[in-house]
């Protein structure tokens, strides 16, 4: 019998904290290759959503980013929690971010989040949203924002939105003809 190639060979996790694991994963090509440690890092699957307001405006959120060093212009996102629908948990992140509530809301794409390094995946929304619930208020150091999507485009190439995960959402949007620079 013909042994598949490439094969899993060992699976060793390391948990850095509830959000984090380092994955290392023994990978063997061809029957005489040596075999291969790569590295990934494991994370719950991801929420990002194109929320569109009542006046046509997309939300954005501002917030400081240890990992990057700095602030980062973002659209809304979070986590998946454990056995949360991830409409059900688009919707929780929104709210809790952003004050809004969803009117609809449309599952863009569910795909790899960088195939490369990173063990989850991400799912992709457009929302239509109702008002911003009365008495909002926002988390410490996060700031809420709307902007036009012609502003978005401006934002995005002027590399002052630089979030590819949430540029990747946008495009999706925009290629299921959803929204329309």
């Amino acid at each position: 019998m013909k042994d598949d190639f490439p094969k899993l060979i060992s699976i060793r996790r390391t948990v850095v904290s509830p959000w984090l694991e380092l994955v290392a994963r023994d990978v063997q090509f061809r029957s005489n290759s040596e075999i291969e440690t790569y590295h990934a890092v494991a994370q719950p699957p991801y929420l990002v959503a194109v929320a569109i307001t009542p006046e046509r405006r997309i939300l954005l959120v501002r917030q400081y980013r240890p990992a990057i060093q700095r602030f980062s212009l973002e659209l809304p996102a979070g986590m998946l929690e454990e056995n949360e629908d991830p409409t059900d948990a688009m919707a929780r992140e929104l709210l809790e971010e952003t004050g809004y509530l969803i009117q609809s809301i449309t599952l863009l794409g569910k795909g790899a989040t960088c195939s490369s390094r990173i063990d989850n995946v991400t799912y992709s929304f457009l929302i239509e949203t109702g008002e911003r619930v009365r008495d909002f208020v926002e988390e410490p150091g996060v700031s809420v924002s709307s902007t036009s999507l012609a502003e978005l485009r401006h934002l995005i190439l002027s590399g002052d939105f630089t979030e590819q995960t949430h540029i990747g959402a946008i495009g999706l949007a925009q290629i299921s003809g959803l929204i329309a620079f």
